[in-house]
């Protein structure tokens, strides 16, 4: 038997069309040493965003009227112990709403997409959360000052707090889960980084 060579294809034109073997794709590594200045950057001002987060829920969040009992200590009066809980539940929603639109700002740097900006957003958020918490507690200090002089049986309207630590993780959770979210649907390895 005779093996008859296979014949070169051949374009529309007439001319021989050579054919490349496909290689292996490589997979486009993280960036770690280039986005280290633009990551701190974003760990910075992502952090800087604590300010306008506290001041905001300072305005927000609803003070609470208590009275001045027999022993000397501030008590709610009535129902208004809820407004602790209502405190939080601002400073959680617009701690969420504040990581969801970081997330999706930064996903808007192209050429800094990836994991490296991922942390650095995260660890700012965690830092805004803080900052949100001690300066919102300190503007609302300022908006509703304690009375020289309190009497017992006055009603005194008690500056809103945040009690718990918790609250600092609403906005790093929201950044990871929108960030992730949009790296899911972009589904290039590169994340889209480079035009092709």
């Amino acid at each position: 038997m005779s093996e008859e060579p296979e014949d070169d294809p051949v374009s529309a034109e007439g001319s021989t069309v050579e054919t490349v073997e496909d290689e292996p794709r490589r997979k486009p590594g993280v960036v770690v040493k280039a986005d280290l200045l633009p990551a701190l950057s974003v760990l910075c001002l992502v952090a800087l965003l604590g300010f306008p987060l506290g001041w905001i829920w300072a305005r927000l969040a609803p003070p609470q009227e208590s009275t001045l009992n027999a022993d000397g200590e501030l008590v709610p009066v009535l129902v208004e112990s809820y407004h602790e809980f209502d405190g939080l539940a601002i400073f959680l929603l617009v701690s969420l709403s504040a990581g969801v639109l970081t997330a999706a700002a930064l996903w808007l740097l192209r050429g800094r997409r990836g994991p490296v900006l991922l942390i650095a957003a995260v660890v700012g958020s965690l830092l805004a959360g803080w900052l949100g918490t001690r300066m919102g507690t300190s503007f609302a200090a300022g908006l509703y000052p304690m009375p020289q002089r309190v009497r017992r049986g006055d009603v005194v309207e008690v500056a809103p707090g945040i009690d718990t630590p918790a609250a600092w993780l609403t906005q790093p959770l929201a950044v990871a889960f929108v960030y992730g979210l949009l790296a899911s649907w972009n589904g290039l390895d590169s994340l889209g980084r480079h035009r092709d």
